[in-house]
């Protein structure tokens, strides 16, 4: 009954305040404490009894009344947190200012008109007049991230008070050091605070308020984005006390978190996880606050790490790199120096311990069937891991100095594995990827790759007996031929990731060498490379894969040579390549008879082989009825997603202009001829991807209107394929491989195997090129990608209560399925 009442006198309140045509004085404490004083609601209660109709009516027809009702909101959080919730009112009260603002918030965000309202000076939020004009006079903003981050370190409210509070609690709430009461033990804390579930959903109240705080960047077009979120900005600048504790907070309640617990099965069906939304709701508030600036291609905050451009380093580099010694400015964003800053080894590991255990959380099998809870956040650790090893290169070298990246590598390939065919979940195909281009232009990748692969995970794909690279290629391979269409434009990124790897693989199984040359037979389909100005960088990729292997891991490579040797007329018709218009136009209508390109590329090839080692037929996996989809923006191409680097004798790396690879001696000849791919792919974002990044394809690898294949644009790419290397091994191999066939009268292959595998090349071949990585490199593009990216995930995970659902987003469009 008492609920009941609760929400009768609530909704009253709410009428009255739409349907009074006069402004109502801020000074009618009366009025306005209805909406929060004595008021004992869930957010879910709040969302139901304050319609988003109207909000926007108040907004349209009484916009001084809405402007007070914010006002006197942010009031009573900022007096609140002033006197540290000395009584459990004011706890409760605290709580529906918070899901008040967190439901109006959008609403005022959404409108342009409004768009400035809360960074307007306001006189007195919560001060006394004789405090000074700066404190008296500060912006709404200000106060309320204010008010917010003290109150989530407010005693007995969202942490374990180590004193009881004094009649002076103002004081006592001023001299508190957050420091003391970081939510979790792990990075720079050890002390592991006992868990209670009240404090924990306390904080997951405030937390959903400061996202709603960030979000005013999805009311805002993609162009309009290049500035910081100030919202971000103050909230990680040195104005803030516990921009540390809180950047710690956040960081280890996510790695520290258990969704198994102790294991008994099916506990998390009978008792609710707050520490699971809390962990959540901190990783979202997380990679949203580490949000950096671009400036000219760089990322504004790199110059605080010091070990941006080196591959070791002390592991106290930052002695003298203190909070206090960096400059500060107003833009400075302390998440992003704190990130970058982490060294020890102890923290690193416990970093990388808890999101892996995270990230193969949902790939845990047991025999009873959802017996334990499987984590719905992977694509937010996803970004989390980017920004970690974007941001803190010596955290990129530990994961990459030991097996452990490839705990991080197997989840990754299941996760893309599982998502290829699903146009709802294409985003996730996409951080993913990007992820392994980052760590595959590192040597230190390619090296640990060589690992067995023992531990099997339950993917769709060929059995096969090997390594963690042959896993790699395998997935990859299954993406390309039966993923959905609109993966097309990471074709060029699969590949580079697999150049980048391949001069340091060992040993190739059977399977993972067939895959590579299936690919290259679909890619060299004369009518697919015509089809479009970009497709035959695909095959120079492949050969440069090839030439790698032979030119540097030739002696354990023996499947991959084999294959070479029976596929050999695959690379004879690269050679001799038609380049005649009536050649090209012959090949040109083959493909008319499919209406998919992705179809055709796959199910046409007429070899007997592809029979055999083709997946299966492309197919889409069906979104649920009603699914939700936020568009993103097209991704660059690769050549403005790398640059290039010579890996030296001693390992280290040297950046090379982009015109000393091969492959960009092509890319030039083709950009002479048509518009760039972000001009003709990302015009616009409308049409762009479903739930988690459904891009649509992009021109690399469809048609072109306006473009034609031409005799002279054939052949000034033919020139340039790198074929010496594979014809000199043909020229070699070939006749041994038949002589000892008629010879001994072989028809086992594995006798002819057994005779490659202790045969050598040494002497015969070219001089070995210099090894070239392309390494992942900032630019505008990406980061508008993950910006656009990261915002879409939160507004469809955050559905209960909807926070954004129906409002008028600008960053990225949402349709319903």
């Amino acid at each position: 009954m008492g609920n009941s009442d609760s929400k009768l006198h609530f909704r009253k309140a709410v009428i009255q305040l739409t349907t009074k045509t006069q402004p109502v004085e801020a000074s009618d404490d009366v009025f306005w404490d209805q909406f929060w004083t004595d008021v004992d609601l869930t957010a879910q209660d709040i969302f139901a009894l304050v319609p988003a109709a109207e909000i926007r009516a108040v907004r349209e027809e009484s916009p001084s009344n809405l402007a007070t009702l914010c006002f006197k909101a942010v009031e009573r959080l900022v007096l609140n947190a002033d006197s540290g919730c000395v009584c459990e009112r004011d706890r409760q009260t605290v709580l529906s200012c918070t899901r008040l603002l967190t439901r109006i918030l959008p609403y005022i965000f959404e409108d342009p008109d409004w768009r400035g309202f809360f960074w307007s000076t306001v006189p007195k939020v919560g001060k006394s007049v004789d405090e000074g004009d700066d404190e008296s006079t500060r912006p709404l903003a200000e106060s309320l991230l204010t008010a917010v981050s003290d109150l989530l370190f407010c005693p007995d409210f969202t942490v374990e008070s180590h004193c009881r509070t004094t009649a002076d609690g103002a004081a006592d709430i001023q001299s508190i050091d957050s420091c003391e009461l970081i939510w979790e033990a792990g990075v720079g804390f050890a002390q592991a605070p006992p868990l209670n579930h009240t404090y924990d959903s306390n904080r997951a109240e405030l937390l959903k308020l400061l996202l709603t705080c960030f979000s005013e960047e999805m009311y805002q077009s993609p162009s309009d984005t290049h500035a910081l979120n100030p919202w971000v900005s103050f909230f990680c600048s040195r104005e803030n006390r516990h921009a540390l504790p809180l950047f710690t907070s956040l960081l280890n309640v996510v790695c520290a978190y258990d969704p198994v617990g102790y294991g008994v099965p099916y506990n998390h069906l009978m008792f609710s996880d707050q520490r699971g939304a809390l962990a959540e709701l901190a990783l979202q508030t997380l990679i949203v606050s580490l949000e950096q600036e671009l400036v000219d291609g760089t990322i504004t905050n790199a110059s605080l790490n010091p070990s941006s451009n080196t591959d070791t380093g002390s592991a106290d580099y930052n002695k003298n790199t203190t909070t206090e010694g960096c400059k500060a400015t107003r833009g400075e964003n302390l998440f992003v120096n704190y990130l970058s800053r982490i060294h020890r080894e102890e923290d690193f590991h416990l970093i990388l311990r808890g999101v892996g255990r995270l990230l193969n959380n949902p790939l845990m099998q047991t025999y009873l069937p959802h017996s334990c809870k499987k984590i719905q956040f992977d694509q937010e650790l996803l970004v989390l891991f980017w920004k970690l090893c974007d941001l803190n290169k010596k955290f990129l070298f530990y994961v990459l100095k030991s097996s452990d990246v490839l705990d991080i590598l197997v989840p990754i390939l299941f996760y893309l594995n599982d998502a290829r065919a699903n146009q709802s979940r294409v985003g996730l195909v996409h951080i993913g990827v990007f992820i392994l281009l980052l760590l595959s232009g590192e040597r230190n990748f390619g090296v640990r790759l060589n690992k067995p692969y023992c531990v099997r995970v339950p993917m769709d794909i060929s059995v096969f007996a090997g390594t963690h690279a042959d896993l790699l290629i395998v997935v990859f391979h299954k993406i390309i031929t039966s993923g959905h269409q609109r993966l097309q434009p990471l074709y060029d990124c699969l590949l580079t990731v697999i150049v980048n790897v391949s001069p340091y693989l060992k040993s190739l199984s059977m399977v993972a060498a067939n895959k590579l040359l299936h690919l290259l037979e679909v890619f060299s389909n004369t009518w697919f490379l015509f089809f479009s100005p970009a497709n035959h960088h695909l095959v120079f990729f492949l050969l440069e894969v090839f030439n790698n292997v032979i030119q540097y891991q030739f002696d354990g490579n023996f499947n991959l040579v084999y294959g070479i040797i029976r596929k050999r007329n695959l690379f004879h018709q690269l050679a001799n390549l038609p380049t005649d218009a009536s050649s090209i136009q012959k090949a040109l209508q083959r493909k008319s008879r499919s209406n998919s390109t992705h179809n055709a590329v796959f199910m046409e090839t007429n070899s007997p082989y592809s029979a055999t080692c083709s997946e299966k037929p492309y197919k889409t996996t069906p979104v649920q009825t009603g699914t939700l989809n936020a568009s993103l923006k097209a991704i660059p191409r690769i050549d403005k997603l790398t640059e290039a680097s010579q890996v030296s004798e001693d390992g280290s790396t040297l950046l090379m202009q982009n015109s000393d690879s091969p492959l960009s001696q092509s890319e030039r000849s083709s950009e002479t001829r048509v518009p760039d791919a972000e001009a003709t792919s990302g015009e616009d974002d409308k049409n762009s991807l479903s739930e988690d990044g459904d891009l649509k394809s992009q021109k690399s690898v469809s048609s072109s209107s306006d473009w034609t294949p031409a005799p002279d644009w054939v052949l000034s790419w033919k020139s340039k394929l790198p074929l010496q290397t594979i014809m000199r091994l043909l020229q070699v191999l070939v006749p041994q491989v038949e002589k000892i066939c008629i010879d001994r009268g072989l028809t086992d292959e594995s006798e002819i195997l057994q005779f490659l595998q202790h045969g050598t090349l040494v002497g015969l071949l070219p001089v070995p090129h210099p090894i070239l990585i392309r390494k992942y490199q900032a630019n505008e593009g990406t980061a508008l990608w993950f910006r656009t990216y990261m915002w879409g995930i939160i507004y469809l995970r955050n559905v209960d209560p909807p926070v954004w659902y129906d409002t008028d987003v600008k960053l990225f469009e949402i349709q319903r399925i």
